[in-house]
């Protein structure tokens, strides 16, 4: 349904009148043949893999598996990059470096189709002035702002800036939370010592940055429930363009900007469309939740903010980015039918899809779900002038620590993150925070389980107005029964829209995925006791339950002879992660078919993802093993084959002291 505020109707007239006769200013003739209106459209965007890995081991470790596999379509998702220190660019403990991401985005790239790297800005010089989790490195002082010029945002410009990465294209997010600060917190002592700091380097950024042809500079705009009233949109408008005329380029330094970043504010309150609604003759925006805010979501204060932008002389190509990674807000807690109630609160309360207690509640939210996957040109919503959905914030990065935790980054407490305190700025209510969540931009895995759980639309990319799960597959069976492998079938389920596939589960373990009713389970070993489950899944993410467990049990085959494998080990080790790498070795005089290698880790090390195999960890016991029919599944005499996997350790980082092959014990080195 296409969306439009109503309360920006009446001007829209006005408004596409106003834009006729506004100048548009025309890129330099060098820029023109790279840069495009809105980099997103016909793009695919970039894939982190270090995030996806993160994700994957967050699948691993999962209980559920249908959790387990809803998280591995998230983990397909492309995510945001975050140079949040200057140490952040070339690597650092806590993540690859910007080459690094830049690289791989290269090898993302397909042919004739951009692709887009969603890059964030964020180190200015007393960074985030009024929260505390979030503080940076810098100090707001001359001396702070010399070095974000000289050590941050030349760097990332000269890399940026080889003409290796000509062929991408970056949308830089500028600077989250920093210039809004600036309209709403100038009384607060360290805002105002941070203004003109906060000013000069993001006008330096979008300088420097605008001037490689293939940078799309997107400031950051807060979101509807911080900026929406008209007592600070307007003033946030006047800024931002301010800001944007004391730019080398002017307007055309800035390609757009985003909203809702790191935020769970909804895309639509989809029982509340009109904020100006009235009940009992009391206006809906008055109950106690909004406050007198006409913008209940993000596609309401989009809408308004371009408006306002167009007004200050910023050209009408100018577009928007709004945040959804986590302002899905599924699950049970999600009305489904606006209230019948006559109580003003209690009708807003009941119909609201965001159940925060209060719309400042912004640190790691209990509740909340991931959003609308990222893509470009969203339909549906002409008045935001929306360039694509994103996901800024990675899904499982926390907001911020919800107890005091030492750190080096510069990073505080921010009791808007203690779930045990009552804040004054949330009308006396507590937080709604997570409890045991890490420092800003560590790995939160419970409250990630939670924004998978409570997606809306359901994972699965589906229309979200299904929600029944197809049912439950019946006659699981085997039809052929070897030494290594086990071939299944069963009944199909049926769905009220259509059965997508199915998942099957060897134990817990998800084995793999069929779109038919037969799937055959490989790299298992001889006279083995193995039990299998099916679950049926629809294209809306809904998943059925279990059917009843199949009890199977592997023939006796032919077993390797002791000493007929050898295992060359090694391992790349920095910080808390390692790379370790195994050639398998035939040294037997017959082919070795369905190889089945197991080896534990000697410290909890964490399996996070593989290559050149399929990789699981149960306990501390790793097992690795072909894809059926694929080019290593057979090792000649002789022969090797070369596998590897990425992994997390805790300090300690011991190799393997054995390894086995179908049982048989190998040789090392």
């Amino acid at each position: 349904m296409s969306k439009i505020p109503k309360r920006l109707l009446a001007a829209s007239t006005a408004v596409a009148t106003a834009l006729v006769a506004l100048p548009l200013i025309a890129p330099s003739a060098s820029a023109a043949e790279a840069h495009v209106d809105n980099p997103y459209a016909g793009a695919t965007q970039y894939v982190n893999p270090t995030w996806a890995a993160t994700v994957e081991g967050a699948a691993t470790r999962a209980s559920d598996p249908a959790l387990a596999a809803k998280m591995r379509q998230v983990e397909t998702q492309p995510t945001a990059v975050w140079m949040d220190r200057i140490s952040a660019i070339t690597g650092n403990a806590d993540g690859n470096g910007l080459r690094f991401h830049l690289d791989r985005a290269l090898l993302q790239k397909q042919s004739g189709t951009p692709l887009v790297v969603n890059l964030v800005i964020y180190d200015l010089p007393g960074r985030d002035c009024y929260a505390l989790a979030s503080n940076g490195e810098l100090p707001a002082t001359a001396a702070g702002l010399a070095r974000y010029k000289s050590e941050y945002i030349d760097a990332i410009a000269s890399i940026l800036a080889d003409s290796k990465y000509a062929g991408l294209r970056i949308a830089a997010t500028i600077e989250p939370d920093s210039l809004p600060n600036l309209i709403t917190n100038s009384s607060q002592p360290e805002c105002q010592t941070a203004a003109p700091f906060y000013r000069d380097g993001v006008k330096y950024a979008l300088d420097k940055l605008h001037a490689i042809p293939n940078v799309y500079n997107y400031i950051d705009a807060a979101h509807s429930g911080w900026l929406g009233w008209d007592s600070n949109a307007g003033p946030a408008a006047k800024l931002f363009a301010d800001v944007a005329r004391t730019t080398q380029a002017g307007f055309a330094s800035i390609d757009g900007f985003v909203t809702n970043t790191a935020n769970t504010t909804p895309l639509e309150e989809p029982y509340l469309p009109n904020s100006s609604l009235t009940l009992n003759g009391n206006p809906i925006r008055s109950a106690k939740f909004y406050e007198w805010n006409f913008d209940f979501d993000e596609i309401d204060w989009t809408a308004h903010l371009y408006n306002l932008l167009i007004a200050e002389g910023f050209p009408a190509s100018t577009g928007m980015l709004i945040d959804t990674s986590r302002n899905g807000w599924g699950g049970a807690a999600r009305p489904t039918a606006t209230s019948t109630s006559t109580d003003l609160n209690t009708y807003v309360d009941q119909s609201r899809v965001d159940r925060r207690n209060h719309r400042g509640a912004w640190c790691n939210p209990l509740g909340a779900g991931i959003g609308e996957r990222p893509r470009s040109t969203p339909s549906g919503y002409p008045g935001s002038h929306l360039d694509a959905f994103v996901w800024i914030k990675p899904p499982g990065e926390s907001d911020g620590a919800s107890t005091d935790i030492p750190n080096d980054e510069g990073k505080r407490f921010d009791r808007m993150c203690d779930p045990t305190f009552v804040s004054p700025k949330l009308g006396n209510q507590l937080t709604g925070a997570s409890p045991g969540a890490p420092l800003a931009g560590r790995w939160f895995e419970s409250q990630f389980n939670e924004l998978v759980r409570n997606a809306y639309p359901a994972i699965g990319g589906g229309s979200s107005s299904d929600q029944t799960a197809p049912s439950v597959p019946t006659g699981l069976r085997t039809t052929t029964v070897g030494d290594t492998s086990v071939a299944l079938a069963w009944t199909a389920s049926t769905d009220n829209v259509g059965v997508a596939g199915y998942d099957i589960y060897r134990g817990t373990t998800l084995a793999g995925s069929s779109a038919t009713t037969s799937f055959t389970a490989t790299g298992l070993t001889a006279s083995t006791a193995y039990s299998f489950t099916v679950r049926a899944k629809d294209a809306a993410g809904n998943v059925s339950a279990a059917s009843t467990t199949l009890a199977v049990t592997t023939t006796t085959g032919s077993t390797t002879p002791p000493g007929a494998c050898r295992v060359n080990y090694s391992a790349n080790t920095w910080n808390t992660g390692f790379t370790g790498t195994v050639k398998l070795t035939n040294t037997g005089s017959a082919p070795l078919a369905n190889w089945r290698l197991v080896f534990d880790f000697a410290n909890g090390q964490t399996l996070q993802q593989g290559w050149n195999a399929t990789w699981s960890q149960s306990g501390t016991t790793v097992t690795a093993a072909p894809v059926v029919g694929s080019w290593n599944a057979t090792i000649a005499p002789g022969a090797s084959v070369d596998i590897g996997f990425n992994a997390a350790h805790t300090g300690t980082n011991n190799a393997p002291t054995a390894f086995a092959v179908n049982g048989q014990s190998c040789s090392i080195g």
